[in-house]
């Protein structure tokens, strides 16, 4: 099976046709039931919530995912009342959080049969909050099922693996990529290949390279900073422009999300833009609009782990140049620069300077001051007067 053949609701999932087609089997013997917990596992870009959320879409489909009934629009709208998801804008799931949504779970399905309880980020769950998920998949309701999200199994509780089936998910081919941004959204070939390489086959950000001029010159000035600090002065002030350019692409990336998914709820509920909205869906419109101010507290530091992965993405072709490896550098656009780096500096630096900025991740991850995190990692990325 491939995605070509799936059902519509698969249509952004690139490169999963064996854990579609697992799914798809589940999907299909719905009528005898379901197993009540899932584990879906992948590295970022893979679409680990994308797939729980398709999958939950599927299930409550009557055509099993045709994404265009009133269930599937619902579920695309993050409006579906018999789909809870929680995705977490803190560092860690809180027990509280887990507790509400277990307590949610005890409530049948109001427009059909099942009942689908989403955690995209299962992984931040600590023991205590993972124990209080645990007894609600060993005593599940009947027609209520659990989808968890996490980069690995070994991230769970092996009493929570032992209940779940579990869907593991790949990073899909850079080629793969690029073919869905020009079929799917008319993107120029060129552009489509080098925003695909760029995103390392991350399809969301690829899309949002090739439709966005300006998230495309914010990433290029980000990675020509750092190929540019010298000393200590020039670090504090590359690592000060860092910030500011995370905060206005988590803006710009914010409002347009914001932007769509108010749309798309309001096609699911019937109505057009600029229509007035009844005082019954109220409700609906501003549960999406807390949400999305939920949301909008990470998007900052979600843009900063951005910069980041893009910088291991520059000294990943640095290293590529100086091991002499054959294979295409990710940043094609700034071969001068990188090679120059690579010509004053050794290998061994340069691989201090990748574990650095993978501390770093761990570092803005755990809620250490942004800018101190920036500033450290700049004085460690500077080069060598030439």
């Amino acid at each position: 099976m491939t995605n070509a053949v799936a059902a519509p609701v698969w249509a952004e999932l690139l490169g999963q046709p064996e854990a579609i087609a697992q799914l798809e089997i589940a999907i299909r013997g719905k009528a005898d039931g379901v197993y009540h917990a899932w584990l879906i596992t992948g590295p970022p870009g893979s679409g680990r919530s994308n797939m729980a959320h398709a999958f939950a879409a599927a299930l409550l489909c009557e055509k099993d995912g045709c994404g265009e009934c009133k269930s599937c629009l619902m579920a695309a709208a993050s409006s579906h009342p018999d789909i809870s998801t929680l995705a977490t804008e803190r560092v860690q799931i809180s027990i509280d959080e887990v507790r509400e949504l277990v307590a949610s779970s005890q409530f049948g399905g109001s427009l059909g049969r099942y009942r689908i309880m989403i955690i995209e980020d299962a992984d931040r769950m600590q023991e205590r909050s993972s124990n209080v998920l645990l007894k609600a998949l060993e005593e599940p309701p009947a027609g209520t099922i659990w989808l968890l999200c996490a980069p690995s199994e070994a991230d769970m509780l092996p009493t929570i693996r032992s209940r779940v089936r579990r869907v593991g998910l790949k990073v899909p081919a850079v080629e793969e990529v690029a073919r869905i941004l020009i079929e799917r959204d008319g993107i120029e070939t060129k552009l489509a290949h080098q925003v695909a390489a760029e995103a390392q086959s991350h399809i969301g950000m690829a899309r949002r390279l090739a439709t966005s001029s300006e998230a495309r010159s914010r990433r290029r000035e980000t990675l020509i900073a750092a190929l540019a600090i010298i000393g200590v002065t020039s670090a504090v002030n590359t690592a000060e422009r860092w910030l500011d350019i995370a905060k206005k692409d988590a803006e710009a990336l914010t409002n347009e999300r914001d932007e769509q998914e108010k749309a798309a709820l309001m096609r699911s509920l019937g109505l057009q833009p600029g229509d007035a909205i009844p005082t019954n869906l109220k409700s609906d419109l501003r549960a999406l609009e807390e949400g999305q101010k939920r949301r909008a507290t990470r998007s900052v530091r979600d843009g900063l782990d951005r910069i980041l992965v893009d910088l291991l993405s520059l000294y990943r072709d640095v290293l590529t140049l100086q091991i002499s490896a054959q294979v295409a550098l990710v940043n094609e656009d700034l071969r001068t620069g990188i090679n120059e780096i690579a010509g004053i500096t050794t290998a061994a630096e340069t691989i201090h300077k990748l574990d650095a900025i993978a501390e770093a991740r761990i570092r803005i991850d755990s809620n250490v001051r942004d800018l101190m995190v920036l500033e450290s990692l700049a004085v460690q990325l500077r080069r060598k007067a030439s």
